[in-house]
C-alpha cells in the first residue's frame, strides 16, 4: 500500500475509535481513561499497518510486534492505574476550569481539550511505525538490529521502572517517602527514559527500510519533547513536589531524564 491511502486508513480508523471512546465519556464523566488508549491505541494502528501493507516482512514485523508489546503493557498498566486510582486529577482540574472560565459543556471541554488533542499527537508519534511497512526491505540490517535491541531496552526499562514504583507504593511504610533505590536511583523517570528509547528504536527500524521510513523523524523527536518538555517531566515533578517535601532533595541528586550515578550532596 502506499504512503497516503495508509496514513489514510489509520487517520480513519483513529478518528472512529476516539469518537467513540469520547461518547463512552460522555457517560462515565471521567477521560482518565484515554491514558490507556495511548498505547492500545498505537497498537492498533501498528496492526492496522501490518495487515494492509501485506503482513510479510522482518522490518514491518519487528515493528509491528515491538510496538503492540510496548503497547499493551503500558495501556493495560494505565488501566490497571486508573481503576485503582480513580480519576487523573489533571482532567478534573481541566474539566473543572474549562466548563467555569470558558462556560463549555462537558461534552465539548472533553472532546476539545483531551480526545481531539490526543488523537493527533498519538498519530504523529506512530508515524514510523506506518512509514517503516510501507516498502518491503528484505532482511534486518545493523541500523534495524539496533533499533530492535535499543527498542527492546527501552521496553524493559520502563516496565521495570513501572514495577519498582508499583511495589514502592504498595507498602503503606512508603506514605509521603520518595523512591530513590532500583532504576529510580539513577533517573528519576525510568518509565519516559525506556519511552523514549522505545521510539527512538521503532525509528532506526524504520528508517533502513528508506527514505519514506526515515521521514518519521518528527515522531522520536516529538515524544522525547512530551516527555521532557510539556506532558512529562514537567506535570509530574509540579504536583510531586508540592506533597512530598523530601523531593526537592531528590532533584538535586538524581538525574532528570538520562540514567547516571547520583551527584554526592553536602
Amino acid at each position: 500500500m502506499a504512503v497516503l491511502p495508509l496514513l489514510a486508513l489509520n487517520a480513519a480508523v483513529s478518528i472512529a475509535l476516539f469518537l467513540g471512546l469520547w461518547a463512552i465519556n460522555l457517560r462515565t464523566r471521567d477521560p482518565s481513561f484515554i491514558d490507556g488508549w495511548w498505547g492500545l491505541g498505537m497498537a492498533v494502528i501498528a496492526l492496522t499497518s501490518f495487515l494492509a501493507t501485506g503482513g510479510q516482512g522482518a522490518h514491518r514485523l519487528a515493528l509491528t510486534a515491538l510496538c503492540v508489546a510496548w503497547g499493551v503493557r503500558l495501556g493495560g498498566y494505565l488501566l490497571w492505574r486508573w481503576r485503582q486510582h480513580g480519576p487523573d486529577r489533571r482532567y478534573s482540574t481541566m474539566m473543572a476550569a474549562a466548563q467555569a472560565e470558558r462556560g463549555w459543556g462537558y461534552g465539548q471541554a472533553s472532546l476539545l481539550l483531551v480526545f481531539a488533542l490526543q488523537m493527533p499527537l498519538q498519530f504523529v508519534v506512530c508515524l514510523p511505525v506506518q512509514l517503516g511497512q510501507v516498502a518491503n526491505a528484505g532482511a534486518l540490517g545493523p541500523v534495524g538490529w539496533a533499533g530492535v535491541v535499543l527498542a527492546t531496552l527501552g521496553l524493559g526499562f520502563e516496565s521495570l521502572g513501572d514495577w519498582q514504583l508499583v511495589r514502592f507504593k504498595a507498602d503503606p511504610a512508603n506514605a509521603g517517602k520518595v523512591l530513590n533505590t532500583g532504576l529510580w536511583r539513577y533517573t528519576r523517570h525510568p518509565n519516559y527514559f525506556g519511552d523514549a528509547c522505545m521510539w527512538w528504536g521503532l525509528w532506526l527500524i524504520a528508517a533502513e527500510t528508506g527514505l519514506v521510513g526515515a521521514a518519521s523523524l518528527p515522531a522520536p523527536i516529538l515524544i522525547t519533547l512530551l516527555l521532557t518538555r510539556w506532558s512529562g517531566v514537567p506535570t509530574v515533578e509540579g504536583s510531586i513536589a508540592k506533597r512530598r517535601p523530601d523531593y526537592e532533595a531528590y532533584v538535586a541528586q538524581t538525574s532528570g531524564f538520562v540514567p547516571w550515578p547520583p551527584k554526592r550532596t553536602a
